[in-house]
C-alpha cells in the first residue's frame, strides 16, 4: 500500500454544487455566486462544475428550485400529512421557526428580487404558500374570506420578521426571547 499517494477525492454530484450555491447566496447574495469562487471553496476544478451544468445561471435555476422543493417536501407535504387541521399551524410555526438555512437564502432572495431569475421563483413560492395558509386556515375553521387574510397577515409577518431579522439585525433577542415569540405567533394567529 503506497501511504504517500494521494486520498481519492470523491466527486461533486450536481446536488453538491446547488448545496453550495445556496450556502453562498445565504451568505453573500446572488450577486455573489460565481463558479470560481465555488470552485475554489469546495476544493475542486472548474471542470467538475462544467460535468453538471453549462452556465453560472444553470447552477442558479437548479439551485433555487432546490430550495423550493424542500419547502414543498420538507414543510408543505409533511404539514399536509397531519391528521388534525387544528395541530398543523401550530407545528407548522415551529418547524418553520427553527429552520436557519432557508431563511437565510429567502432574505437573501428578497434582496434580489430584481434578478430575472428570482423573481418567477420567489413568485411560485409565495403563491404556493399564500395557498397553503389559506388553505391550512380554512381547515381550521375559518371562512375563506377570513382564512384569505389571516393568510396574508401570517406571510406578511414571517416575511417581515426575515428582513428584519436578515437584513437589519433585528432585533437582536436570546433563544429564549425568541420561542416566546413563536408561541405569541401561534396564539395569536391561530384560531381559537
Amino acid at each position: 500500500m503506497n501511504v504517500s499517494a494521494k486520498p481519492e477525492r470523491t466527486r461533486l454530484s450536481a446536488e453538491d454544487w446547488e448545496d453550495a450555491a445556496l450556502k453562498l447566496i445565504a451568505d453573500q447574495g446572488v450577486g455573489a455566486l460565481a463558479v470560481e469562487a465555488l470552485a475554489r471553496q469546495l476544493g475542486v476544478t472548474k471542470g467538475s462544475f462544467y460535468w453538471h451544468f453549462r452556465t453560472r445561471e444553470a447552477l442558479l435555476q437548479a439551485a433555487l428550485e432546490r430550495w423550493e422543493q424542500y419547502g414543498e417536501r420538507e414543510v408543505i407535504s409533511q404539514i399536509e400529512a397531519m391528521p388534525d387541521p387544528r395541530a398543523r399551524l401550530p407545528e407548522l410555526f415551529r418547524r418553520v421557526a427553527h429552520e436557519i438555512a432557508p431563511h437565510r437564502v429567502y432574505a437573501a432572495l428578497l434582496k434580489a428580487l430584481d434578478h430575472p431569475q428570482v423573481v418567477p421563483v420567489m413568485a411560485r413560492v409565495s403563491q404556493r404558500r399564500m395557498e397553503f395558509l389559506t388553505t391550512i386556515y380554512r381547515e381550521a375553521g375559518l371562512p375563506p374570506p377570513e382564512a384569505l387574510n389571516r393568510a396574508r397577515l401570517t406571510y406578511a409577518a414571517y416575511v417581515g420578521f426575515l428582513q428584519l431579522n436578515f437584513t437589519l439585525g433585528l432585533p437582536r433577542i436570546s433563544h429564549e426571547e425568541f420561542d416566546a415569540y413563536v408561541e405569541h405567533m401561534i396564539t395569536t394567529l391561530t384560531p381559537g
